[in-house]
C-alpha cells in the first residue's frame, strides 16, 4: 500500500503531509499483521523455495533436463518429444512444447546465445536433433542425422553440439554459428582409440551421457555397459579410457562437468558418483557418492548454483513404448539435492 493513499486532514487551502512517526506506525502495523497472517498458515500452504521435488506430468516419461535463463528449467519426454518448462523457485510448470506421433526427446542442453533448447532423439521416426525456442516452445530446428541407431545425449559447445549414439562406434557433429544456430548437416565421427563396442546383453548401451570441457578441447562420456568414462578428441575421434586407479562406474547415464569435478549420475544404482579429474582428463578418482531417498531410478543432471537437479526416469516400473513398454499414468518429478 502506498503511504500517498492515505488521507490526511486539510488546514484550509493546505494540504499537510504527515511523513514521520504516524506512517512509521502504519508500516510497523501493516509488517506486524502480515507477519503474524504468516505465521498462523499451515506448514503445507508456506511452499517453500526451492523444493526437494519437482512435479512433472503423470505419465510423461522424462529423460533430459537442462537449465535455462532465470529460474526456468527443461525436461524432455521419451513418449512423445514434449518439452515441459518448470520454475526452479516454485516447482510449478506447464508443457510449452506438444508431442508428435513418432517422436522422442532424451538428453537435453540449452545455448543462452541463441535461447534455444536442443534436444538428442528421433522425429518422425528417424533419428534427429531438435531445437526448440526456451520462451516459446516453437520448434526451430530439426537436424536429421542419418544411419542414427539410438541418439542419446548431446552438449552444445561454441562451435557444434556433439550427440553420442549409444547403439553405435560414433558420435556426431552439428557445425553451429556464433549465433548458435546450425549452419551444416550433422556428420559422423568414427570411435577409435581405447573405445570398445558392446553389442550383446537385453539393453546393450554404449556412449551415453556427454559433456565438454569449457575450451572445448575435449568430450567427456560415460559408456553405459563398461562403467567407463572417455576423454574423447573431437577433432579424430579417439577416445582414452579415463583411469580411475581401478574404479569404475557402472550403468553410467548422464554426466556433468564442473570445472574438474564430473558427475556421472548411475541410474539403477540410484545414485551419483563424484569423481576428481586431473587438468588433462586423462585420470581421476571416485571421491565421493552422493545418495538420495528421492532417487528413483535418475537419468540425467544440470545444476544450478549448489543445486543439482536429476530427473527420475522410474525405469524400474515403466519404460516408454519406444523402449519396449506401454503408457502408464504414473507420477515424476525431479529432484534437487545440493552439491
Amino acid at each position: 500500500m502506498s503511504s500517498d493513499r492515505v488521507p490526511y486532514p486539510s488546514h484550509g487551502a493546505r494540504r499537510v503531509l504527515h511523513r514521520g512517526p504516524r506512517r512509521r506506525s502504519v508500516l510497523v502495523v501493516l509488517t506486524a499483521l502480515v507477519a503474524s497472517l504468516l505465521v498462523g498458515l499451515p506448514a503445507g500452504a508456506r511452499a517453500p523455495a526451492f523444493p526437494d521435488s519437482l512435479p512433472l506430468p503423470d505419465g510423461f516419461y522424462p529423460e533430459g533436463i537442462a537449465i535455462g535463463s532465470g529460474q526456468d528449467f527443461f525436461v524432455g519426454s521419451l513418449l512423445d518429444g514434449s518439452l515441459y518448462r518448470g520454475d526452479l523457485r516454485t516447482g510449478e510448470g506447464e508443457v510449452i512444447a506438444s508431442g508428435a506421433l513418432g517422436r522422442w526427446l532424451v538428453g537435453l542442453d540449452h545455448d543462452a546465445r541463441s535461447g534455444l533448447v536442443w534436444g538428442a532423439g528421433i522425429d518422425g521416426g528417424a533419428g534427429a536433433v531438435l531445437a526448440f525456442d526456451a520462451a516459446t516452445g516453437e520448434l526451430v530446428h530439426v537436424v536429421a542425422v542419418p544411419d542414427a541407431g539410438f541418439l542419446n545425449d548431446l552438449v552444445v559447445t561454441r562451435q557444434a553440439l556433439y550427440v553420442t549414439d549409444s547403439f553405435a562406434d560414433r558420435l556426431y557433429r552439428v557445425p553451429l554459428g556464433a549465433a548458435g544456430h546450425p549452419t551444416g548437416p550433422a556428420t559422423a565421427i568414427p570411435l577409435s582409440g581405447d573405445f570398445e563396442l558392446v553389442l550383446e546383453g537385453d539393453l546393450p548401451l554404449n556412449l551415453n551421457g556427454i559433456d565438454a570441457t569449457p575450451n572445448g578441447r575435449w568430450l567427456i562420456a560415460a559408456h553405459t555397459s563398461l562403467g567407463v568414462l572417455y576423454r574423447i578428441d573431437p577433432a579424430t575421434g579417439t577416445a582414452t579410457v579415463i583411469d580411475l586407479g581401478g574404479a569404475s562406474v557402472p550403468s553410467g547415464d548422464g554426466i556433468l562437468l564442473q570445472g574438474r569435478t564430473l558427475y556421472v549420475v548411475q541410474n539403477f544404482l540410484n545414485q551419483v558418483a563424484v569423481v576428481e579429474v586431473d587438468p588433462s582428463f586423462a585420470s581421476g578418482a571416485l571421491v565421493d557418492t552422493i545418495t538420495s531417498d528421492g532417487f528413483r531410478i535418475p537419468t540425467t543432471v544440470a545444476r544450478a548454483g549448489n543445486r543439482l537437479y536429476l530427473v527420475n526416469a522410474r525405469f524400474d516400473v515403466a519404460f516408454p513404448p519406444g523402449f519396449g513398454g506401454a503408457p502408464l499414468s504414473i507420477d515424476y518429478d525431479v529432484v534437487m539435492v545440493r552439491r
